[in-house]
């Protein structure tokens, strides 16, 4: 687990042995026959459906990933639903939205403030054109607020994702 404390988890599916940081010396996951998703063709990925997310496991494994530092690798989760989405929509405009904060995670790592600033102003930009309170479980206001602190603050400590509807 790559948090300094315990979040809650949303799926069983396991962590990978490193969180992906680009330059940092650990093999690129999927490019490096070292990596740990190389030669892992990418399974179907069927929509981010707001009716029935609780159900979509590759959505709470994003967040799972996110929340524990994973920042790289979540990017490739939510990416996977935005192609899956057609990359259009309200959908669309919400899970860009977690790529742009998941880059400012993998920037913050960089070292990379420009990055972090950039990536979390278009994160706001994005999520602050749903005209939503809550998307797929996702208090927009509390990520929009993180997003903020981010740009005031290329180092601050980037929040976990709570998902506010019980799962199954």
């Amino acid at each position: 687990m790559m948090s300094d404390s315990p979040v809650p988890r949303y799926c069983q599916l396991p962590f990978p042995p490193y969180s992906y940081v680009p330059g940092s010396g650990t093999p690129h996951p999927v490019s490096d026959s070292r990596g740990h998703m190389y030669g892992n063709p990418e399974p179907p990925t069927l929509p981010l459906d707001p009716e029935h997310w609780p159900g979509n496991e590759i959505y709470l494994y994003a967040v799972d990933l996110f929340n524990n530092g994973y920042y790289w690798e979540s990017h490739e989760q939510w990416e996977a639903l935005w192609h899956a989405a057609g990359r259009t929509g309200i959908e669309g405009d919400f899970l860009k939205g977690l790529i742009k904060l998941a880059a400012a995670g993998v920037k913050q790592r960089e070292k990379n403030a420009t990055g972090v600033g950039r990536h979390a102003r278009r994160a706001i930009e994005l999520f602050g054109s749903l005209s939503l309170s809550n998307y797929c479980g996702v208090n927009l206001e509390s990520v929009l607020q993180d997003a903020q602190r981010l740009i005031e603050n290329p180092t601050t400590k980037i929040s976990p994702i709570a998902l506010s509807q019980p799962l199954p």
